[in-house]
């Protein structure tokens, strides 16, 4: 398989997409942008108004926090792969239902497999439940963990800093230890799911 072929193939598809009725709220699909040999995968949760304008992620003020973290580990947006769990604008910036997150989920899965990257690293509670069903964000935020065989360092989104500035410090806290644990990710056992964890998330602010 050629990656960069394939990540074209998904973005084509993406562009006229019919699966789910996010179709009718899109006026330019995200599919995601960077190297298609990018070791670093960030997922969001799906895009906003500047994104569905542009038709390109994380370009509104959560996109310049994400390029400042970036930044702040010696990082250039151009090096990483950027994507979302849903390729087109919820309408009103609401989160992703679960047949919109279902009909974008083999966009997804193709995108990881062409990428193969060293890391995944999810932005948002929506991104973090694909690989962690019944974790809560503020327990495993910040922690790498390898999951069915995968590197994965779930992290809040970078739109709840805006939303909470008490957020901002743990994020980038967060981000800083990524250069170590990418350096250590063939050391990292398999997640092991808490038992008995009480798994209420409180209810999360509009992240656009």
């Amino acid at each position: 398989m050629n990656p960069a072929k394939e990540l074209e193939n998904v973005a084509q598809e993406v562009a006229q997409c019919t699966k789910c009725d996010l179709q009718y709220s899109r006026k330019n699909a995200v599919p995601g942008e960077g190297p298609s040999d990018a070791e670093l995968l960030f997922i969001g949760e799906g895009p906003g108004f500047h994104e569905n304008e542009q038709g390109r992620p994380f370009v509104g003020a959560a996109g310049r926090f994400l390029d400042e973290l970036l930044t702040s580990i010696n990082l250039k947006r151009s090096e990483v792969f950027i994507t979302n769990v849903v390729k087109c604008r919820p309408p009103g910036n609401r989160d992703p239902q679960t047949e919109e997150l279902a009909a974008c989920s083999n966009y997804l899965d193709r995108q990881i497999h062409a990428l193969n990257p060293k890391v995944i690293v999810t932005l948002g509670r929506f991104s973090m439940a694909r690989f962690l069903p019944n974790a809560k964000i503020s327990s495993v935020h910040g922690q790498g963990m390898r999951i069915r065989g995968r590197l994965v360092v779930a992290m809040y989104h970078p739109a709840a800093a805006l939303h909470q500035h008490s957020l901002k410090k743990t994020i980038e806290a967060d981000f800083s230890r990524l250069p170590v644990i990418i350096d250590q990710a063939g050391q990292m056992p398999e997640y092991q799911e808490p038992q008995n964890e009480d798994k209420t998330e409180p209810k999360q602010l509009s992240m656009f």
